[in-house]
């Protein structure tokens, strides 16, 4: 893993999913082989592979305080195209920083990330009037897990973060995308966990060589995501829950 600390020039960015998006980190240490945020290599010059690098922008929080001074309100996501809680957010707490920047302007928040991490910034989360923290995950296999994340926590650690989020009166959801193969299996795991779940197609199509490489030919034609979509969300309306398809 190559880590470099960098000074960014811009934090606040605008978003096509949220008004506004801070990515904390360039590149993942969590390496998920469909990640589609891979793209990125294509602006920031990094020759590694996806998964092999991360620039580190130490002045995030320095940034935030600037801009959003400058910047009309709106819900900003934590992160898109980066973990805002992989394993090098331990060490710098930039996430963190930018999370109370955030907090302190009471600006509405969503939280996305694949690690337990999260718990630690509960104390932050219970100050905050608008907020939402989801887990990504993608299927209740963890032998799947292993083979599509292998750098990603467990699904168990997953579920189990869910869990105390929502016990502590936060609004949680859970990100099913790319949705692989036992994902269907979540919908038990999930009920009472979360405030509502969403099932992504979106970025399927991005995961075809991955499906490929591993030999799960069964996930390459749409006909896969469809049946196990219908059936989440069929399962989810049999248990109460909220569950919202992105086409």
């Amino acid at each position: 893993m190559i880590v470099k600390e960098v000074l960014a020039k811009t934090i606040l960015s605008v978003s096509q999913v949220y008004d506004y998006v801070i990515n904390p980190y360039t590149g993942c240490q969590h390496a998920c082989s469909y990640c589609y945020a891979r793209f990125m290599k294509r602006f920031t010059g990094h020759k590694e592979p996806w998964g092999e690098f991360v620039d580190v922008k130490v002045n995030a929080p320095d940034l935030l305080r600037k801009e959003i001074t400058r910047k009309k309100p709106g819900r900003v996501w934590v992160s898109g195209v980066c973990d805002p809680y992989q394993p090098l957010e331990s060490k710098y707490k930039l996430s963190r920083q930018c999370l109370e920047i955030l907090q302190q302007h009471n600006w509405p928040v969503t939280v996305q990330t694949r690690s337990p991490l999260v718990l630690r910034d509960i104390d932050i989360f219970k100050k905050m009037n608008d907020l939402e923290v989801g887990l990504t995950i993608t299927t209740s296999d963890d032998k799947i897990r292993k083979l599509f994340e292998p750098h990603a926590p467990p699904i168990e650690s997953r579920i189990k973060a869910l869990v105390e989020l929502h016990k502590e009166g936060i609004r949680t959801y859970a990100m099913v995308a790319p949705m692989l193969p036992g994902a269907e299996g979540l919908v038990p795991m999930l009920a009472g966990n979360v405030d509502y779940i969403i099932v992504d197609r979106m970025n399927y199509h991005h995961a075809d060589w991955v499906y490929k490489k591993f030999g799960l030919n069964e996930g390459l034609s749409d006909d896969f995501f469809y049946r196990t979509s219908r059936e989440f969300v069929s399962k989810c309306g049999g248990l109460g829950i909220d569950c919202r398809v992105v086409c």
